[in-house]
């Protein structure tokens, strides 16, 4: 009989190294906008949309930022079962997504305010809680956060 370690089967190892002495604590929708923007890159935010999420710790003490996409001039994917998978991974206690509107209109999309939505749900589901989305634009400091605008 054969046993796991002879079949075709891959084995799943997992790991935990945090390193966040020196990471920044969010502590308003301004801080995360700044780490989120940090993210992007200078030359393509007026370009194409980047989707980004910070993962936060119970001292809102960011564990690490993660690049889930980066899309066309319209549109970009926030894959719910990626956002999640990393967020199980790093033990994150709440997380932050981010986005930028390369036309530099901060009005969420009605696809921006489903998505939120459905993060918040299987956030809670979860026990990892959804803090913000922040949107940024190509001009440096605006931003639209929808914790402050009371849409979480």
């Amino acid at each position: 009989m054969k046993s796991i370690q002879d079949s075709l089967v891959a084995e799943i190892e997992l790991s935990y190294r945090p390193a966040i002495a020196d990471k920044p604590i969010i502590k308003s929708c301004l801080d995360a906008s700044i780490v989120i923007r940090s993210f992007i890159p200078e030359s393509t935010i007026a370009l194409k949309e980047h989707f980004i999420v910070l993962y936060l710790n119970r001292a809102q003490r960011v564990i690490g930022g993660y690049k889930v996409s980066e899309g066309g001039l319209t549109s970009t994917v926030g894959d719910l079962r990626l956002i999640f998978s990393v967020a199980l991974k790093s033990v994150a206690t709440s997380f932050i997504v981010g986005h930028n509107h390369p036309s530099g209109n901060l009005v969420p999309s009605s696809h921006d305010l489903t998505l939120t939505l459905k993060l918040a749900e299987a956030g809670r589901l979860m026990g990892i809680k959804l803090m913000d989305h922040i949107i940024v634009t190509p001009t440096q400091g605006e931003y639209y956060s929808f914790a402050d605008n009371g849409m979480l």
